[in-house]
């Protein structure tokens, strides 16, 4: 069994550091590997590695005790608890199959669908026209109901047309532009990057607000090279991890 090791933080002092220090050694918590030992580092071998005083360490051990993360024994030690759920991999990979198959098996509501302006941050993608058509939709574990990602799409006017809400509500937008609508995808974009919750998605996800969340966008383009649907999807950021594989041919 290996020893469980803490990631580094480069500290914010914008933030507090009782929740920057809880953040990461969450992260570290949820990602660690199979055999990773349960048991912590002691609470000054912890305050050392992060660069912070014991009063603020402990304040972040009781914020993922409170969570169910980790157990504190006295004399004992602190352990995680062997039923911290790791992050469900997300694999980026080269076809479109690939991102139909990420985006299915999830329990999904819509959250509000209609016409608006085409946001400041998209004009790039839809520069010959003035609006777009968005979908809002909250995606929750097919099992424990859980949610654990939000999507936010905007489509062209002129293919939202012929969306049906119910199609939307049994597959993803990318199975629906291609296999319902017969739209002829092209290719399809992908960014993935950290963030940390807004109070919109905090309240969404359940999560805590500023927590950490894994922001994805997905810009799909058609045949002739014009983007139809770009998708702003939040992930919990303590389910989900993503992994991409590079073929060397």
């Amino acid at each position: 069994m290996t020893a469980f090791a803490p990631d580094s933080l480069v500290l914010n002092r914008k933030l507090p550091l009782w929740y920057q220090v809880s953040q990461s050694l969450r992260a570290s918590i949820l990602g660690r590997t199979p055999d990773a030992s349960l048991r912590l580092p002691t609470e000054e071998q912890l305050a050392t590695h992060y660069g912070v005083s014991v009063l603020t360490m402990r304040q972040a051990l009781k914020e993922l005790e409170a969570e169910g993360l980790i157990s504190r024994h006295r004399r004992r030690g602190t352990f995680i608890e062997p039923g911290a759920r790791r992050g469900a991999p997300r694999r980026l990979l080269g076809s479109i199959d690939a991102i139909v198959a990420q985006q299915s098996g999830e329990l999904t509501t819509i959250l509000g669908h209609g016409p608006t302006p085409v946001p400041g941050e998209l004009v790039e993608y839809f520069p010959d026209t003035d609006q777009v058509v968005t979908y809002r939709r909250l995606r929750c574990d097919g099992e424990s109901g859980e949610p654990t990602n939000w999507a936010q799409n905007a489509v062209r006017p002129e293919i939202a047309a012929d969306l049906d809400l119910a199609d939307l509500e049994r597959w993803p937008m990318t199975k629906v532009l291609r296999d319902v609508m017969g739209v002829r995808i092209s290719k399809i974009t992908d960014t993935v990057e950290a963030r940390l919750a807004d109070p919109e998605t905090a309240d969404l996800l359940k999560v805590p607000l500023l927590s950490p969340i894994l922001h994805y966008t997905g810009v799909t383009y058609d045949g002739d090279g014009r983007v139809v649907d770009v998708a702003r999807i939040r992930y919990r950021g303590d389910r989900f991890s993503f992994s991409v594989t590079v073929d060397a041919h």
